[in-house]
Formats: C-alpha cells, structure tokens, sequence
C-alpha cells in the first residue's frame, strides 16, 4: 500500500464554533483548562526505510492530541510549540497558563501549542505496545512529528493559515522534550524557524552514575557524608557477604521482603532518587516556584543529620556496629525511620517487592503491553538513549555500588521480547542518538538553556564534559542559569519582573533572543523564495 502523505485530516474534539473556544475572562490563568485537538499524524514518515517498511503496520495514520492558547495572539504572531515530551498533554498545561509558553506568547503576539509525544497521553498509534508496535517510536519518527504537524495544523477559531514554514514555528522542550526539540531544529530547520532546547540531554552514554555529581556536591554536607558512609558500610557488607547483617540492615528500614540487593538500594535511595521509578519528590522535582517543587528533598537530609534525633532513633546507629569495628553508623536511626515513615506509604498496597513499589524481579510484570508513559520509556532507554543511572566506580556514593548498568538492562530483555518484525539491541545504540551531533549539535536559531544543578547536567549543553570552546550568537545562542535545577525556566507566576534575579533574567534573555529572531523572519522566508 502506497502511503498518501498529503491525504491527512484534522479532527477537533469539539466543535469549530468559535465560542467553544473562547477562554473565559473570569477564569483565573492559572486554572485555565484546553479543550483536546486531534490531528492525523503519519505513523510511519519514512516509507521507503528498510527499518519501517518491513513492518505490516507501517500504513496510515493515528490520532496525535494537541491543545492550543490563542488569548495573545494577533495575526502576523508566531506560533510555539511546546513539546509535552515524555508525559501526557494536560500535565503540560502549566506552560500554557504561567509558564515559558505564555511569556513568550504575550511578549510576541504568539500562538501557544501543546503537542503530545507518540506512545504518551492518548497519542498511541496502537491499542498496545508491543514491541513489533513500538517500532516507530524512534528519535527521527518524533521529531518528524513536529515538522509534519507545524506544515499541516490548523487551530480552532483561527481563520487563517499559520502553518510553516510560512510562519514563524518556534519549539521549546525540557528535558527529552528538550533534546527533541534540539534535534527538531537540527533536523528540519527548513519548515521549523528556532527552538529553545531546556536541560536537553544532547550526549548519551550507556550508564550515567554522574545523575547523583550535583546532589553529592551541593546538597547539605552533613546529609551527603552520613549517607555516603552508610552506603560505604552496607556494600562492605555485601562484599564481604555477610547475609545475616544484610538482612538486619533491610530490617531496619522496614525492607527486609526485597530480596535482590539492587531492589533494596534503589528503594532507600528512592527520597534522593534512583534508577528505577522512584515515588519520592527527589532533588530533580525541586524548583524555584513552590508550586510545582515541593522541599521534600531537604526535609529527608534533615532529618538524616538531625542532631537532636531521639535516643530511640541513634540507638539504632549502633544497631550493626560490630561489622564495623564498634564504630556507629551516624545517621542510620533517623534515615530509617524516615523510609519508615514517609517513603513505605507511598507504595499503597504495602507489597514492598512488587513492581508497583521497588520490586523488579518479577520478568513477567514487564511483559505486559498495556500502553503506559513507562513502558515508552523505557523502550527508548533501551533501544538508543540509555543513560541508566548507575553507582559511580569509584568516590563517595548516594547509591550502593550493587547497581550498575546490568540492573536495568535486564528489565529491557523481560519487557521487549523479539517481535517479528522489531527487537531491541543487547544495550542502547547510543551511537544512533549521538550521531546527530551530541555536544557539538548546533543548529541556526537553536538556543540551549541548562542549569547547573541539574542532575542531568553532565548529558546536556553545558556538561563539564563538553568542549570548553563553543562560540556563542545570535544564530546560536546559548545561557547557563546558575544554582537552577531541571529545565526551571519553564516555570513562570504571570510576572517575570516579580521572578528570582537568576529566572527573571534567564526569562528576559528568552524573550530577547526569540525578538531577535523574529525580526529576521521575513529576510529568511524571502530567502527560503515563500
């Protein structure tokens, strides 16, 4: 079957009459809803590719949701488009209301889109996820995506053509969200004008224990160094295979039914983060907008080094210090209780060792298809992007050196069994996500916005393993937000002036930086003969 490129629709969700999408005056921004749009993507841009075309399933389309903010817009404005990335549309919507989207909206006239990524929210092409189904979803079927949408979108209400290149089309994404909208640009900047690329992880590698380098180095000392050293002391323990107090050790914390060491560190790293699917709010969710970044991070390390911690908790610090020639762990009383207390209840029903909570043993659990955001991915993970969080080799540690890269390899070969026409390569092509460009990946009208807290840090832009000598433009501009976490210029409160120094300017060099831009639109659609 041939495929009809040209052929797709758009189907609304709700009506075209204009009034369906009004946004109400009396709304307050912040509580601003969207209604769905549908848009009919190509599940497969690349016909005469061997690596799709072999596959039944590489004909049609499938329902791609977006939603669209036109309460700035003025005819001649641009449109952004906010890639929602590795979640569903609506938890983006934020961006919209307060966020990066509608400061750049209202500084520009512009349009705001949301699109939701293939295999996320409602945007799957398939009942299931199989792994012969999850084929195309590849870096290059997502980006193209977005280059496809912004040549054929229309938006409700809007009684005009805005698609591109004809019109200014300008990305942002966050985090993988932010790497795509990096490649995007990269890729397809003939239809695709610029794009803001935020903690995009442009330069994977198969494990990244460096995920833990800025919480070791910024966090409270105090905290860091206890854990550090109980850490240290339960992978004595395992080296020198001393089961009994392993498991007096995962008593302690309530843990003792995770039978696999891995399991057992992953879970009582879960208020730090770790290399599973962590429940705790981590160092990554904090933010400089209490809003979306809740202090549940500071509130674990302080109890951990709470020097006022009662006697019923530093008694345990004594708890397995003949394994350590009489030495206390300092610390190890309050970091269990606080796993006890605030980290156990976020696994409601109380099965420790299952694959709702920290268990991931059970090789059949992974097996099921049922489309979900983790499934996707993880696949990606598997398949190209990697960036396992694993134990550093060697130095101090917030995770126990039990985990490496194997961990999570192994949930990649119980999920994403060989299909007919897909399998999955025994560790990440990371060769495959890198070749775009990794650390030297530059584009016209591409900016790269980092910060340097982020535990992500070290994959993105600004990681102290990038080139030191990277020239810096208008064409290729480039901001690196000191003491800011993950993609934290994508929150906004409706005042950038009333922002933080280091946000405030972060956002009033974006705005700048996308004027620029713009006021060259004309000469480059001139050039592009439009």
């Amino acid at each position: 079957m041939k495929m009809r490129w040209w052929s797709t629709g758009l189907l609304a969700a709700l009506s075209w009459d204009t009034e369906a999408f009004q946004i109400k005056r009396d709304t307050p921004r912040d509580e601003l809803q969207y209604p769905a749009n549908y848009f009919d993507q190509l599940i497969n841009h690349f016909p005469n590719s061997a690596q799709f075309a072999k596959s039944n399933l590489s004909h049609g389309t499938f329902k791609q949701r977006y939603y669209v903010d036109s309460s700035y817009y003025k005819p001649g404005g641009p449109v952004y488009l906010y890639i929602s990335g590795e979640t569903s549309g609506p938890s983006r919507f934020s961006n919209l209301q307060t966020g990066i989207i509608q400061i750049l909206m209202e500084a520009t006239n512009g349009l705001g889109v949301i699109l939701e990524n293939r295999y996320y929210g409602e945007s799957y092409p398939f009942s299931t996820s199989t792994t012969d189904e999850l084929l195309f979803l590849t870096t290059n079927q997502t980006i193209a995506d977005n280059a496809y949408f912004a040549q054929h979108a229309t938006f409700p209400g809007i009684d005009a053509d805005l698609t591109a290149p004809g019109t200014p089309w300008i990305l942002y994404g966050g985090s993988l969200a932010g790497a795509q909208t990096a490649l995007s640009i990269k890729v397809h900047g003939d239809v695709l004008y610029g794009g803001i690329a935020s903690s995009a992880p442009i330069k994977v590698s198969v494990g990244y224990p460096e995920w833990y380098n800025p919480i070791q180095k910024y966090a409270p000392q105090d905290c860091v160094s206890r854990i550090n050293k109980i850490v240290d002391n339960f992978d004595l323990l395992v080296e020198k295979k001393h089961t009994k107090a392993i498991e007096e050790f995962k008593a302690l914390f309530g843990l003792e039914s995770l039978t696999d060491n891995r399991d057992f560190a992953a879970a009582i790293a879960d208020p730090i983060g770790n290399p599973g699917f962590y429940h705790s709010n981590t160092w990554q969710e904090l933010n400089w907008n209490s809003t979306y970044g809740p202090r549940d991070f500071f509130y674990f390390c302080g109890n951990v080094s709470d020097i006022d911690a009662p006697e019923e908790l530093t008694q345990v610090d004594y708890a397995l210090a003949n394994y350590t020639n009489g030495e206390p762990w300092v610390g190890l009383g309050s970091y269990a209780n606080y796993i006890k207390t605030y980290t156990l209840p976020l696994c409601p029903s109380g099965d420790y060792n299952s694959n709702d909570c920290w268990g991931t043993q059970n090789a059949s659990a992974w097996a099921d298809i049922e489309n979900t955001s983790t499934r996707s991915y993880l696949y990606t993970s598997c398949i190209e992007q990697g960036a396992y969080i694993d134990a550093p080799k060697e130095g101090p540690t917030l995770l126990s050196r039990v985990v490496d890269t194997s961990y999570e390899q192994q949930w990649c070969r119980w999920a994403f069994p060989a299909g007919k026409y897909n399998k999955i390569p025994s560790t990440p092509d990371i060769e495959a996500y890198n070749g775009f460009g990794a650390f030297n990946l530059s584009a016209d009208r591409l900016a790269f916005i980092d910060g340097s807290q982020d535990v992500w840090n070290d994959l993105c832009y600004h990681s102290t393993f990038a080139p030191p000598l990277r020239q810096t433009s208008d064409l290729h501009p480039e901001y690196f937000i000191t003491g800011a976490g993950h993609h934290w210029d994508s929150y906004g409160i409706l005042n950038v002036e009333a922002e933080p120094q280091f946000i405030r300017e972060a956002h009033l060099w974006e705005i700048k930086t996308v004027k620029k831009w713009l006021r060259n639109f004309d000469a480059w659609k001139k050039s592009k003969k439009l």
